[in-house]
């Protein structure tokens, strides 16, 4: 698989824009062999007919949609932000609630599947907020404020069955099929 290619997925999958640097260090590439895919990706973005476009802002990369596209996009997201939730989406706000601040890897391995997409929705909803941790060097996702008030709770403590579930080794049971011990 070329740098290129690899570039491309690190980016589609990110919530956040990426500097070279990060992405050189993901791949096991030089800095500046990642900036001259980058370099690429983009030119064949903006010089094929697509619906994707590569934002460099600062030296900081990000894949979106074509600016062409925006009222497309918007129509498209507007509905879907005034829709119910999928239940994928209650499933990951559930163990969100119950286990955050949550790092998105743990979030993946508990649901089994990349989760990226579901938590790029709960955070345009404002049902979840990010938080970088310097010193693990990723971002922890919670339920904001606002996700709490609407449950007409003061504090995630008022969960059903919270400080039972709240437990890692009690969720892990949970998941896993069976029942935690008490």
């Amino acid at each position: 698989m070329s740098l290129k290619s690899q570039l491309e997925s690190l980016l589609f999958v990110s919530l956040k824009p990426l500097g070279a640097k990060e992405l050189a260090a993901s791949t096991g590439a030089k800095v500046s062999d990642a900036e001259k895919a980058l370099q690429e990706l983009a030119d064949d973005y903006q010089n094929g007919d697509r619906g994707l476009a590569l934002i460099d802002n600062n030296g900081r990369y990000q894949i979106t949609t074509a600016a062409a596209n925006a009222a497309l996009v918007q129509k498209v997201l507007q509905s879907e932000m005034s829709g119910e939730l999928s239940q994928p989406s209650l499933e990951a706000l559930t163990i969100i609630a119950y286990r955050g601040p949550i790092a998105k890897l743990e979030l993946d391995r508990i649901r089994g599947v990349n989760c990226s997409l579901i938590i790029r929705n709960l955070l345009l909803r404002g049902l979840i907020e990010e938080k970088f941790d310097k010193q693990k060097g990723e971002y922890f996702y919670t339920v904001t404020h606002d996700f709490i008030r609407f449950l007409g709770l003061n504090s995630l403590a008022g969960l059903p069955d919270y400080e039972r579930l709240n437990k890692t080794e009690t969720i892990a049971s949970v998941l896993a099929g069976g029942e935690a011990a008490e």
